[in-house]
Order: C-alpha cells, then sequence, then structure tokens
C-alpha cells in the first residue's frame, strides 16, 4: 500500500473514531454522567454529586469502593445511616456521608443503566487529623550556657504532617521531621528533635513544638515546654532618697537578681576594714548622715550559683535644700500671680483718675448752668449790648 492510500486510510479511522453513527459527538455524549473529586477531614460531611444531561428513561445509581450499591434514584439500597439522601431528579443524584471514617476513603462510582452502562468515578480522599503533639526529654532545671535536646512527636495524621519549633516568637532550626507508618497502615506518627544552648535570657520561656497540617485549615495545634535556666546572680545599689543630703536619713538597698535570687549580701566600705552590718533586709541604713559617710560601698550578693560585688560612691551634699523642681514651679506661679495683682492695681489707679477727673468737669458744667451764678461771657454781653446805646436791655445767657 502507498503512502497516499495509508495517509487515507489513518484519517479515515481517525474519523470513525471521533464520530458515532448519525452524526453524534462522542466527545459531548448527553448520555454521559460527570461527578468530581472530594477531600474531607475524618469526622466530616462529604457530598457526592453526580448529574447528567440526557438521562434515557434511566435512573443514576451510586456505589462505594467495595461495589455496594448505596442509592438507586431514591431508594437506599445500604442500611448505613450515615448515607443520607441530598437530591433525586432525573438528571442528578446527590448523596451526603456523614462521620467520614479513614476507612471509607476510596472511589465512588455514579452509573447510569443506558445502552451501554456510562459510569463516572469520585475519587474521595480523607485527611487524619494529628493529635496534639507531645514534648519530651526536659526533666529538671538547666545551668546558663548547657545544651539541651527537646523531642516532639504527633501521631494519626494523613498524609504525615510537618513539624516545627520555636522559642517564644523566635524559630529554631531543629532535624527534619521523620515520618513513620502507624499500625492501621493509613495515618503517619512524625517527630523531630530541637538542640540549642540556653542564656539567662532563656529562664521561664517557653519551647513549643507546632503541627502544621491541611486537615487543621490554619488552626493551632501546639505543645509548650517551659524551661528554667539557673544562673550567677547580679545587683546594683539604690540610694533612698536619690540626692542625700547632710542630716538626712539614708537607705542603700542592694538590689540582687538571678536564679536562684541570691539571699545573702554583704555590704563593705573602701578603707574600712570590718563588714558593715544591715539594718533592714538587703539594705545598708544611715540614720543620720554626715560628711564622715561619703565614700565607696560595695554590696556582695550571693547565691548558690556564685557571686557579684556592685558599687555606689557616696558624696554627702551640704544641709541647705537644693530647690526642687516643685518649689521651682510654685515660685513660677507665684511670680505670674503678682504681676497680675500689679497689672490690676496700675488699671484701679488710672481708672480712679479718670472717673476723679471727669466728675470736676461735671461739676463745673452745673455751676455755668445755674441762675445764681452768672458768668463772665453773660457779663460781657451785658456790658456790649450798653454800648449799642439802645434803651433796649436784653440779658443772653450762654
Amino acid at each position: 500500500m502507498g503512502a497516499p492510500a495509508a495517509s487515507l486510510l489513518l484519517l479515515l479511522l481517525l474519523f470513525a473514531c471521533c464520530w458515532a453513527p448519525g452524526g453524534a459527538n462522542l466527545s459531548q455524549d448527553d448520555s454521559q454522567p460527570w461527578t468530581s473529586d472530594e477531600t474531607v477531614v475524618a469526622g466530616g460531611t462529604v457530598v457526592l454529586k453526580c448529574q447528567v444531561k440526557d438521562h434515557e428513561d434511566s435512573s443514576l445509581q451510586w456505589s462505594n469502593p467495595a461495589q455496594q450499591t448505596l442509592y438507586f434514584g431514591e431508594k437506599r439500597a445500604l442500611r448505613d445511616n450515615r448515607i443520607q439522601l441530598v437530591k433525586s431528579t432525573p438528571h442528578e443524584l446527590s448523596i451526603s456521608i456523614s462521620n467520614v471514617a479513614l476507612a471509607d476513603e476510596g472511589e465512588y462510582t455514579c452509573s447510569i443503566f443506558t445502552m451501554p452502562v456510562r459510569t463516572a468515578k469520585s475519587l474521595v480522599t480523607v485527611l487524619g487529623i494529628p493529635q496534639k503533639p507531645i514534648i519530651s526529654g526536659y526533666k529538671s532545671s538547666l545551668r546558663e550556657k548547657d545544651k539541651t535536646t527537646l523531642s516532639c512527636q504527633s501521631s494519626g495524621s494523613k498524609p504525615a504532617a510537618q513539624l516545627t519549633w520555636r522559642k517564644g516568637d523566635q524559630e529554631l532550626h531543629g532535624e527534619s521531621t521523620r515520618i513513620q507508618e502507624d499500625p492501621n497502615g493509613k495515618t503517619f506518627t512524625v517527630s523531630s528533635s530541637v538542640t540549642f544552648q540556653v542564656t539567662r535570657e532563656d529562664d521561664g520561656a517557653d519551647i513549643v513544638c507546632s503541627v502544621n497540617h491541611e486537615s487543621l485549615k490554619g488552626a493551632d495545634r501546639s505543645t509548650a515546654q517551659r524551661i528554667e535556666v539557673l544562673y550567677t546572680p547580679t545587683a546594683k545599689i539604690r540610694p533612698d532618697p536619690p540626692h542625700p543630703r547632710e542630716g538626712q536619713k539614708l537607705l542603700l538597698h542592694c538590689e540582687g537578681r538571678g536564679n536562684p535570687v541570691p539571699q545573702q549580701y554583704v555590704w563593705e566600705k573602701e578603707g574600712s576594714v570590718p563588714p558593715l552590718k544591715m539594718a533592714q533586709e538587703s539594705a545598708l541604713i544611715f540614720p543620720f548622715l554626715n560628711k564622715s559617710d561619703s565614700g565607696t560601698y560595695g554590696c556582695t550578693a550571693t547565691s548558690n550559683m556564685g557571686s557579684y560585688k556592685a558599687y555606689y560612691t557616696l558624696n554627702v551634699n551640704d544641709p541647705s535644700p537644693v530647690p526642687s523642681s516643685s518649689s521651682t514651679y510654685h515660685a513660677i506661679i507665684g511670680g505670674i500671680v503678682a504681676f497680675i495683682v500689679f497689672l490690676l492695681l496700675i488699671l484701679l489707679i488710672f481708672l480712679g483718675h479718670y472717673l476723679i477727673r471727669h466728675k470736676g468737669t461735671y461739676l463745673t458744667h452745673e455751676a455755668k448752668g445755674s441762675d445764681d451764678a452768672p458768668d463772665a461771657d453773660t457779663a460781657i454781653i451785658n456790658a456790649e449790648g450798653g454800648q449799642s446805646g439802645g434803651d433796649d436791655k436784653k440779658e443772653y445767657f450762654i
């Protein structure tokens, strides 16, 4: 057979495969049901939905992975109260399975009994929820700069979960998660370890192991282990009052920190041989300060983890009080009030002068307007009237 004939035959075969008799497109068969794969968390509910366009007067059917019929149309075939009918029409059959178990995982089949029988598969994946992790390896208090190893384990996850570590808000880089299949053959146990060196800042810190798994849907599933770190003490000296003056009472507080907290405090003064006695717990008391108390004082705080010595230089100031910020504030307020009072007094003086002046002017005008006391202007007018020679004498009052 020549090459042209072979090519023609191949085209005819492709045409025959793609087209059914009568012109029906097999890739778009309206009698073919369709469904979708589903994922469900163990203990949850899954809905299986099967649809078809042309049912050809036949009913849809759901079967489980063991090929047991669950529903045929509206009729229940398997006595399992977890399986319920959701919707049944000639074009759709939907069922639900509640309280899903790991054993329910597998391929479910939707069938329609046409000629030929047509089926669609739905793969149901059941996720195993990991158990709360367990931390082991911490037995007792740790000493500063010790190294410790903690282990974490969680079982029941499917697929296998991942473990992460953190100390407070800081991520710890542990070893890769180890995976081991559980005896049921379906779930997994995961484990991880982390090793780190502790410092005094780690005292009271929480070492957290967390499980990451898609079944948790972002929910936190973790376990915390609080650790205790023993470390050498520190101390500082705090004066009370902070600015001691001659004649005052003074307490020097030796404030110790550590784990365990220092229980013993010893006071010394440079140049003084015997240790000083405390008067109040860890404080050194001066009932009445004088100049001879000036000098450098040392406090040694001791615990079973070691000792620490703090220093403080005492300078006894003169007894004259140093203006405090509060007295300065009151002085400023007093100056402002005195200035305001001064301004008010000046205002009252000017107002008094003004009233006295205008009151005298008012009285003068009253005297000029009375008939008993004609003023000089009236006399001048009368004199002018007499010089005009007229017998007609008139008085004009202005």
